[in-house]
């Protein structure tokens, strides 16, 4: 079985960086194959240019590649910190070129797009881990947390995706150690109890 594990964080060594490797050897422990993509470390070019968006569009062979690998992938995990209520630039990138018709949904036969599509991901689960510098008492009640709507409903739920769990660490930039380790040691368990050993 297959994992995809996305990482957006611009900083070699950050807490995003740790929990994405937590989450990497969980999987690999409990045997699964990993499509990991530490997308600053890699460059990913997040524009999307009018010409790729017809679903029948030659695809650039990085994306093509991306796309086969979340086609293929039985879970996913996204890593990345809390920007304006945001995902950074380079991952909503991501998102508008990977997650696209034919790859990660698609509409009925005659339904321009108005309609409500078929998710096509064959994940059965996706976990998604967000950094922040919001308590989360104000996020909830002055921002509205738009990360869950956006990752729960607007991109897993809506291509097929039948389980979500969502989690903010927060607040980061005043944590201490002894703070880090427990939140990985829950990012650890996390991994675990949605991703389970496989039987050898």
């Amino acid at each position: 079985m297959i994992v995809s594990v996305i990482l957006a964080h611009p900083r070699p060594g950050s807490f995003n960086h740790a929990i994405a490797d937590t989450v990497v050897q969980v999987l690999t422990d409990h045997g699964y194959a990993v499509h990991f993509h530490d997308l600053y470390a890699e460059r990913f070019d997040p524009v999307l240019q009018y010409d790729e968006i017809p679903r029948d569009a030659p695809l650039d062979p990085l994306i093509a590649q991306h796309c086969r690998e979340i086609q293929e992938a039985d879970g996913i995990i996204i890593v990345h910190p809390d920007w304006w209520g945001q995902p950074p630039a380079i991952l909503k990138g991501w998102i508008d070129r990977v997650i696209r018709p034919g790859v990660a949904y698609r509409f009925c036969e005659g339904d321009d797009g108005e309609g409500v599509p078929v998710g096509l991901l064959k994940a059965q689960a996706a976990l998604v881990f967000n950094t922040a510098n919001t308590q989360k008492e104000r996020e909830d009640e002055v921002f509205g947390d738009p990360l869950e709507l956006l990752w729960g409903r607007c991109v897993f739920s809506f291509c097929g995706v039948p389980v979500f769990h969502r989690r903010m660490f927060t607040v980061v930039v005043t944590s201490t150690d002894a703070k880090r380790t427990a939140w990985l040691a829950e990012v650890d368990a996390t991994a675990r109890q949605y991703f389970p050993r496989l039987p050898e």
